[in-house]
């Protein structure tokens, strides 16, 4: 493993940092791309998320004068434990100094911890996702061995104009998510339809419930008027979570998650969801919507979001490191 310079030390992360890391972070992405992507509450929330272990998935490096030059992430929270995703930054300010080797090191050190937690056989690999204008981090990885296996989108829609009216398929209603009594139910509808996302990982039930619920729970941001299930019957068919701002950004809403199961696809149900979350979005006076979407998705969602109006504003890239060979566990192609 490389060394840090001189003068510079590492350490876990603590619920303390969660302000100083917030404001490291939203630094180098607004130098980086232009916009601040931590909002310090919610990041205290995510960092007191079932299963993460601040003291073993995380690391902090201080510069001689105490300030956080670099940080470094590694979540490994579901099990079968066979894809672990990797974070790390490095102030600009301290670019140049080996520090990036350091961080990409020890997320790799700690992603092979999970090999022993993996079934038998089974493929365990990292990944790193990146903005297309990070180019130093972009050589670091590939650097490292690190391989593009996947792009994604940033989209984005200017909610100008006439207000989009959502056309229900026969038989669908939509409500607010309740979450006294849709914790369970809107779980697992939303495993079952992102089930045909490229990376997914089949893992425990009860943990992705304890998750789901301290999400709900703990989110400074999570307003369940803006969360949306569209119904038929007593079933979810589809489920849309809208947060109410992206990043420090309260002009733009985010759409977290949009799915449709397979039993209501193709019957325009995802895009009556959409542009229903649009006209919320533009009743409380927000200037844009925005997402983030697999460039290939294998349900086509890329065609959707276009036909929504959605464009094309930022680009990233999944860069993967296999750990360990073997039978993979995630999903790669839409099978039967």
């Amino acid at each position: 493993m490389s060394r840090l310079p001189s003068g510079y030390v590492e350490r876990p992360w603590r619920l303390e940092d969660a302000s100083p890391v917030a404001k490291m972070v939203n630094a180098y992405t607004l130098n980086a791309y232009g916009r601040e992507v931590v909002e310090e509450n919610g990041l205290a929330a995510q960092m007191q998320m079932p299963g993460l272990d601040l003291l073993t998935d995380t690391c902090l490096v201080e510069a001689p004068d105490g300030t956080i030059a670099a940080i470094g992430l590694a979540i490994d929270l579901a099990d079968p434990h066979v894809q672990i995703q990797g974070t790390g930054m490095v102030r600009h300010e301290d670019h140049g100094r080996g520090i990036g080797h350091w961080i990409a090191d020890w997320i790799e050190a700690r992603a092979r911890q999970a090999i022993a937690k993996a079934p038998a056989g089974a493929r365990v690999a990292v990944i790193q996702t990146v903005d297309d204008r990070e180019v130093s981090a972009k050589a670091l990885l590939a650097g490292k061995g690190y391989e593009v296996v996947r792009h994604f989108w940033r989209m984005m829609i200017d909610l100008s104009g006439d207000r989009p009216v959502p056309i229900w398929p026969e038989g669908i209603s939509v409500r607010c998510f309740d979450p006294e009594v849709d914790l369970q139910q809107a779980l697992l509808a939303g495993r079952d339809a992102f089930k045909d996302h490229w990376g997914h990982v089949d893992s425990s039930e009860e943990e992705g419930l304890e998750r789901f619920r301290h999400r709900v729970e703990t989110d400074p941001d999570f307003d369940p008027s803006l969360w949306y299930l569209a119904c038929e019957g007593g079933e979810i068919a589809g489920v849309c979570y809208v947060e109410p701002l992206e990043g420090t950004d309260r002009a733009t809403g985010y759409v977290q998650t949009l799915g449709v199961r397979r039993p209501w696809r193709r019957r325009g149900l995802a895009l009556a969801l959409l542009h229903h979350a649009f006209s919320e979005l533009m009743d409380r006076g927000h200037e844009r919507c925005a997402l983030h979407v697999d460039s290939d998705s294998l349900t086509g969602a890329t065609r959707l979001y276009e036909k929504a109006g959605m464009r094309v504003v930022e680009f990233n890239h999944a860069y993967e490191l296999e750990l360990r060979p073997g039978t993979d566990l995630t999903k790669r192609t839409l099978s039967p």
